[in-house]
């Protein structure tokens, strides 16, 4: 491929040549006025010695052509592989590229195939700009020919598509615009609720092939529990209301029946993740006689800002006078009975700090108390020299509920608590800071000394910690559908007073307060999934002694199951992950617990609607001169190559433009008035001059 072209390398500036040359124009009209013979003779010496001073040439390029880009743009977006029009998509493709190198061989098509690298891309939609500005990162704009998407038309960023380079944007939509796809949306819920307080979600269920008014029962369940849920009418949001039973998250899984001939059923399933929390947490704390500790358990209660704290004292016991006069007494009672009676089921924790019973509280209280643990309560007993004497907690109904039996004496000797066994394996107590069971990173001070401790023999119960002589000193006991804690001594507040190194006093008394209130994450057979990023991480704790390693099956959202090996992490604990590669609802089941998880996001852009349409590309596809076709059965457009000031679609094809670009390779410069010549002509000017200047 060869091109000229003429080139002037003059000897003097460009601008002193137009000044000669303008003088010379202005002298020969003067001439011309004048009528002065030998006018051309002059006229023809003065030009070329203009065009010697230019110095012109003929340029010579020698030329190779660049070939122009075409994209040939694949959607296999998740979206498309749930309705297996993958496949479709791929032929099509194939075909397309066929007739692409058959219209011209020197076309360069790049495959641009637009996947999701994670489950968090799903929130993005199908996105195309992106892929065509890197695929046409070295490409200039006019080599630039055009491009094809193979698509269902779900392209959430079809407006912006008008930033592509200049050339034709044709569409290509896989898939039957008349089929019915019924859609479950999760339109709003809230990221957090409070236990056993009403919430609302809103949803919508699109079906646009339904009839008017008809309504569709769905299935609602929580962590896998169901609900009972109203029929709910199509195509309209509506408000769903929702309770939570405890706290942490709670899997809320809807879905709703699939319609005969549906697109996918995918979509008929919709899931998140509610965080349940706890409003305040009522306690009612119980100070028996007065002790240096009493503080330490106030001060940790009232530092929580979430916890309702109703604090009963015992100053003065009904026998003991000590002759103040009536008229200086307080007039208003203690609400004895409105605290243990009327509300005592209001709280969420009762704290018994070194009482003994001293006629303040009658039997019939300390009844209720039992019935409200067995009911599901919660009750802390922190005891102290009194629970070894006659008139001890243990000597009342209480009794019946409590793991600790006295056995009448009280050690006065200094001793170091220590984690028992299970104490090392269990959530309330396992990983404790500055202990026997440092966390990898503490120093190595130990548990500073206790002075004191109530000697008692384990009736029942898990004894988490001992002391003196090894005997036990904090006991978890399950009673009913409640709990029940109890620490034999009254000297934790030494810990709190850094006495001998202190210790983790208030780290201790935060587990037991939440194990006791049935959180979650201090279950002692607990099992928990989690996604991160792109993984599945799962987590299992067990008190359990195991011989092998544990095995989670985990059930994705498409009903495959895969398991998963979980290590051991320490004492008790065991985890595992997994890369995720669907979104949806994950069933980790391991012996006979079971969670679940949600992956992705919710509402996600790419699934938010699976019928195939032409409405998003219209508007792009036109504006560029490309065409917009449906794909049915065998009926790819033929391709064709056509110049830049051409139509670059039809009815039954799409067009490519042939821009004509080219690289210069090579350069020759030939003059185009040799020296010689310009020599000649000037001697024959010159020598006529003479000749006629002689006459």
């Amino acid at each position: 491929m060869t091109g000229y072209s003429i080139a002037f390398s003059p000897y003097l500036p460009v601008w002193l040549l137009v000044l000669l040359a303008v003088l010379s124009v202005g002298v020969f009209g003067w001439l011309t006025y004048r009528r002065i013979p030998g006018m051309i003779v002059r006229a023809v010496f003065a030009t070329a010695i203009l065009l010697a001073l230019a110095n012109p040439a003929l340029l010579e390029e020698r030329r190779n052509p660049n070939p122009d880009v075409a994209l040939l743009i694949l959607d296999e977006t998740p979206s498309q592989g749930m309705v297996n029009r993958i496949a479709a998509t791929r032929e099509a493709a194939t075909t397309l590229e066929t007739r692409m190198r058959r219209a011209d061989p020197t076309l360069d098509i790049r495959r641009v195939v637009l996947k999701h690298d994670s489950l968090s891309d799903g929130a993005k939609g199908t996105q195309v700009l992106p892929a065509v500005r890197e695929a046409l990162a070295d490409v200039p704009d006019r080599r630039f020919a055009g491009a094809v998407l193979i698509t269902d038309g779900q392209v959430h960023d079809a407006a912006a598509l008008g930033g592509l380079p200049p050339g034709p944007l044709h569409a290509l939509i896989v898939g039957d615009p008349s089929v019915r796809d019924r859609r479950l949306t999760i339109v709003e819920a809230p990221s957090f609720g409070l236990i056993d307080e009403p919430m609302e979600l809103k949803v919508r269920i699109d079906d646009p092939q339904a009839e008017a008014g008809e309504t569709v029962r769905p299935s609602l369940s929580v962590d896998g529990s169901p609900r009972r849920i109203d029929r709910l009418p199509l195509n309209r949001t509506v408000s769903i209301p929702l309770t939570l039973d405890h706290r942490g998250a709670s899997v809320v899984e809807l879905s709703v029946p699939e319609v005969p001939g549906e697109l996918a059923v995918s979509n008929n399933r919709a899931v998140v993740s509610i965080n349940g929390v706890r409003d305040r947490l009522r306690v009612l704390l119980v100070s028996g006689e007065p002790h240096p500790g009493e503080r330490t358990w106030r001060n940790l209660l009232k530092s929580d800002p979430s916890v309702d704290l109703v604090h009963f004292t015992i100053l003065r016991p009904p026998e003991k006078q000590d002759g103040t006069p009536i008229d200086e007494l307080s007039l208003i009672a203690f609400p004895t009975r409105e605290l243990f009676e009327v509300r005592l089921h209001d709280f969420d924790l009762i704290v018994f700090d070194n009482y003994r019973r001293r006629g303040v509280l009658p039997t019939i209280y300390l009844s209720n108390i039992v019935d409200f643990v067995r009911e599901g309560g919660a009750l802390l007993d922190a005891t102290g020299p009194g629970y070894a004497g006659p008139f001890s907690l243990y000597r009342t109904p209480l009794g019946d509920i409590l793991p600790m039996e006295p056995t009448g004496t009280v050690s006065e000797a200094p001793f170091r608590p220590t984690l028992s066994e299970l104490g090392r394996r269990h959530p309330v107590t396992a990983g404790l800071p500055m202990g026997p069971d440092r966390l990898p990173g503490m120093n190595d001070a130990a548990w500073g000394q206790w002075l004191r401790q109530i000697d008692a023999v384990t009736k029942s119960g898990e004894v988490l910690m001992t002391g003196f002589e090894n005997e036990p000193l904090v006991t978890l006991e399950r009673v009913g559908d409640g709990r029940v804690a109890q620490v034999a001594s009254d000297h934790i507040w030494l810990w709190a007073r850094g006495y001998d190194g202190g210790g983790p006093h208030a780290e201790l008394l935060r587990r037991l307060a939440h194990w006791l209130m049935k959180e979650p994450e201090l279950e002692e057979e607990d099992l928990r999934a989690r996604v991160q990023g792109d993984r599945l991480s799962v987590r299992l704790r067990s008190m359990q002694d195991r011989a092998d390693a544990p095995t989670a099956r985990i059930e994705a959202p498409d009903g495959k199951t895969t398991n998963l090996t979980l290590q051991e992490t320490a004492d008790g604990q065991y985890a595992g992950e997994l890369p995720l590669t669907q979104t949806g609802l994950y069933t980790i089941t391991e012996g006979g617990r079971t969670t679940r998880v949600a992956a992705g996001s919710l509402n996600a852009v790419e699934f938010a609607d699976l019928l195939p349409t032409d409405r998003l590309l219209s508007d792009p596809v036109t504006a560029s001169g490309g065409a917009l076709h449906w794909l049915r059965s065998d009926d790819v457009p033929a391709v064709r190559r056509v110049s830049g000031d051409r139509a670059t679609a039809g009815s039954d094809w799409i067009g490519f433009v042939a821009n004509g670009d080219y690289s210069v390779v090579g350069l020759d410069s030939v003059p185009i008035l040799p020296g010689w010549l310009l020599l000649l002509v000037s001697l024959f000017c010159l020598a006529v001059g003479w000749y006629r200047e002689a006459r």
